[in-house]
């Protein structure tokens, strides 16, 4: 069975500049996505799809390898991360392999751990339908209390019949936790949804997700994952 791991790094951040490579917490922040790739044992490559030479110079640094450089018209900012892992997996193809899963990591996730991804590997392997497993985690609050701030300035409720439900009636939502998303090679070649009864959820607490997209998303981030580094050394 042949697993490899793509690793989408562009070269274009624009809210966090050089995010993909800027240190976080003593490395580069790809560095704890590679660092978990390699540490679970599942992959036979660990490949970092990127259109930028520092971004390449550093990842192989940590350990994960380069064998292409994307092409500029999947680096702008408009590029979805499907075409991006789909052109990935057809170089491999290319080039002679057949990877039966696929998973798909994000260069800014460094609270995922090697156990998260041999749990999706395995949900998926288990599910006879499945093509995708990836990572969720559950809302803080009830989706079904949400409200709006309507354009006069007032507030109002999207699904107002719940106004009155108590919050333990409610039923609990997810969201995705943008950290791994594991594939089988057709759910890729294929284009199967990933918000669809094809994927199963790897349920992660809301403590172990944090997104990074600005400056104070970034010192969030340190100072929780610093916590779990003390933690584990306690």
């Amino acid at each position: 069975m042949n697993r490899i791991a793509v690793i989408p790094a562009r070269g274009g951040s624009k809210r966090i500049p050089r995010k993909n490579i800027r240190e976080f917490c003593g490395r580069p922040l790809i560095g704890w996505s590679i660092e978990a790739a390699l540490d679970s044992g599942l992959f036979d490559r660990i490949i970092v799809s990127t259109d930028d030479e520092e971004i390449a110079e550093v990842a192989r640094s940590e350990g994960a390898e380069v064998p292409f450089m994307r092409p500029d018209r999947l680096a702008d900012d408009y590029t979805g991360t499907g075409p991006v892992i789909r052109h990935a997996v057809e170089w491999v193809l290319e080039h002679g392999e057949r990877p039966d899963y696929i998973c798909t990591i994000y260069a800014t996730a460094p609270f995922v751990r090697a156990e998260d991804l041999k749990e999706g590997l395995a949900k998926l392997r288990e599910a006879d339908d499945a093509h995708k497993s990836f990572s969720v985690t559950s809302f803080p609050f009830p989706i079904q209390r949400a409200i709006r701030i309507t354009g006069e300035g007032r507030v109002e409720m999207f699904q107002p019949e719940h106004e009155k439900t108590r919050s333990q009636d409610l039923e609990e939502a997810y969201h995705d936790a943008g950290q791994f998303y594991w594939s089988t090679l057709e759910g890729v070649l294929e284009d199967v949804p990933t918000f669809s009864h094809a994927s199963v959820p790897v349920i992660l607490p809301r403590h172990r997700v944090q997104d990074i997209d600005t400056p104070e998303d970034w010192k969030s981030a340190e100072r929780l994952f610093r916590v779990f580094q003390h933690s584990s050394k306690s």
